[in-house]
């Protein structure tokens, strides 16, 4: 009759979980880019869309409702801003991502 040991089954069970665990935290980080997730500086032309006591508010090209203080255009003027933005806004990361999805759900 053999002896099996069972300190050799658990190692090789601890290792196959590790190698598990690794690889689906390697498949998370590419899928969810945290790095499209941090802010990064626009600077763009934007629409003057309403003037309040704070500035102007504005519409960038993206999309995003923009603040400027210490302005003195009208609403319709076209004005330099800068402001902050996921990075996914402007690269389309997520778009390319739901494109491809649209194509293998049935």
């Amino acid at each position: 009759m053999q002896k099996t040991s069972l300190k050799s089954e658990s190692i090789s069970r601890i290792a196959m979980l590790g190698l598990a665990v690794a690889g689906i935290a390697v498949i998370l980080t590419l899928l969810l880019a945290p790095w499209n997730w941090m802010p990064t500086e626009y600077a763009e032309q934007i629409t003057v869309i309403a003037v309040t006591d704070y500035g102007c508010v504005g519409e960038s090209q993206m999309g995003n409702s923009v603040v400027v203080s210490d302005c003195s255009a009208s609403v319709g003027d076209v004005i330099s801003a800068e402001f902050y933005a996921p990075a996914s806004d402007k690269n389309g990361y997520y778009d390319r991502i739901y494109e491809k999805l649209a194509v293998v759900e049935p």
